[in-house]
């Protein structure tokens, strides 16, 4: 029988201790924090978008990072498999718009509950406020020359044997679940590659601070934007949600925008345009203004965009169409509507920087998947080393994406283990 520590209580070290003992192994989960899940909590708003009830090829569309190397993780465990899994931990779920599976009660904590029933039913031992300080291996004692694990060293000094270690602590995102980067540290240290790690799934700064604060906290449905470089190359189009902040745009527009464009943004600023109208195109926008106009002739001009703009917006909408705001609507030229038109269907805004891991849903870059067998998830260069979940250079849009790859390679990773090599 294996000896498998799991390093890290979250989604996926939750999945993979139980699947780990389920498959016979004699397993140790260790969580740094006073209670597992603890991202788990706050993922979806508090209430865990647990995957994407999509069909095979719309998950590997939104898999940003490396989505070949999900290829076989998913196939031994796919998003039914989860659903499965949580079923039998009493988990009730429902699927939402755009294929999103949550827990029938919106309640996050009701799928840590869930995976803890699974735990204790599989016969993990866990350890909380437990946090490792060093991954133990031996020489290269493999036929292959490779140095193998050993076991785990214990911040307190203790040293924890075991055959076969998984970890699974994260990225750098959201630090204050406890995600401080040990997994990748250690990666390094061992000499493994850790490729270059950034904010993803995170909110944007924008160079319009002025205009952004005072629309900060408005949130708009049902609008079109559009990212582009320099050269007006497009480098991303979304239809939904948006918000803004104190400091710039979030929501999950923008958030799915920074998945793609994050690179880009560390070389110079991006164009955001807003479409405020995309259901109407501009001619009937025009003739809109013309009837709205005529019916408030003597109306202001910031006085009338009330009626198709959102209260907090108006400011700032009539400072960029350059038309005085007291103006009366009578006396508005051809040429200020249509101005007033374009700005209704490409509002504009400058895009300078990501926001930090503070505010990140999840990590990009991470121990580079060429080092990784993807149908074990075992390190291929020390022997009983494994990785799963956010730790991996793997990433997706949101949607419950990037929970279904830590489902899927905290399965792998737990089945492999829990298998004696002859």
């Amino acid at each position: 029988m294996n000896k498998v520590i799991v390093i890290g209580g979250g989604a996926s070290g939750m999945l993979a201790a139980i699947i780990a003992s389920e498959s016979g192994a004699e397993v140790l989960l260790l969580e740094k924090n006073e209670k597992l899940g603890k991202k788990i909590y706050i993922t979806g708003k508090g209430r865990c978008n647990i995957t994407n009830a999509c069909d095979k090829d719309t998950f590997f569309e939104n898999v940003v990072s490396n989505p070949k190397f999900m290829y076989s993780p998913y196939s031994q465990f796919d998003n039914a498999g989860i659903v499965r899994l949580l079923e039998r931990g009493g988990l009730k779920m429902k699927k939402e718009r755009g294929n999103r599976v949550f827990p029938v009660s919106d309640h996050a904590s009701d799928v840590t509950a869930a995976l803890k029933k699974l735990l204790d039913s599989a016969k993990v031992k866990t350890r909380l406020n437990c946090e490792a300080a060093e991954i133990l291996t031996s020489g290269e004692g493999e036929p292959d020359g490779k140095p193998h694990i050993s076991g785990v060293k214990l911040l307190n000094g203790e040293a924890l044997e075991a055959d076969r270690v998984i970890v699974c602590t994260g990225g750098l995102s959201y630090p204050s679940t406890g995600s401080t980067g040990f997994g990748l540290s250690e990666a390094k240290r061992l000499g493994i590659t850790v490729t270059d790690t950034r904010p993803s799934l995170v909110p944007f700064n924008v160079r319009e601070t002025n205009y952004v604060e005072e629309m900060q906290g408005l949130a708009l449905k049902n609008v079109s934007v559009r990212v582009t470089d320099s050269k007006n190359k497009v480098l991303y189009t979304g239809f939904g949600e948006m918000l803004f902040t104190h400091f710039g745009v979030s929501g999950p527009l923008m958030l799915s925008a920074s998945a793609l464009v994050g690179d880009e943004i560390r070389k110079k600023p991006l164009s955001l345009r807003v479409d405020l109208k995309p259901a109407l195109d501009q001619e009937t926008i025009d003739k809109r203004l013309v009837r709205l106009f005529e019916k408030n002739k003597n109306k202001q001009y910031k006085n009338t965009l009330s009626e198709i703009l959102p209260k907090t917006m108006i400011h700032p909408f009539a400072m960029i169409s350059g038309i005085d705001p007291d103006k009366k609507v009578n006396e508005i030229t051809k040429t200020e509507r249509d101005g007033i038109v374009v700005l209704l269907k490409s509002f504009p805004l400058t895009l300078t920087s990501l926001r930090g891991f503070e505010e990140a849903v999840i990590t990009r870059g991470g121990v580079s998947v060429k080092e990784v067998d993807p149908k074990t998830m075992e390190s291929k260069k020390i022997r009983g080393l494994y990785f799963a979940g956010e730790v991996l250079d793997v990433d997706a849009m949101t949607g419950g994406f990037n929970l279904q790859i830590a489902w899927s390679t905290g399965f792998v990773a737990g089945k492999a283990a829990s298998i004696s090599k002859q």
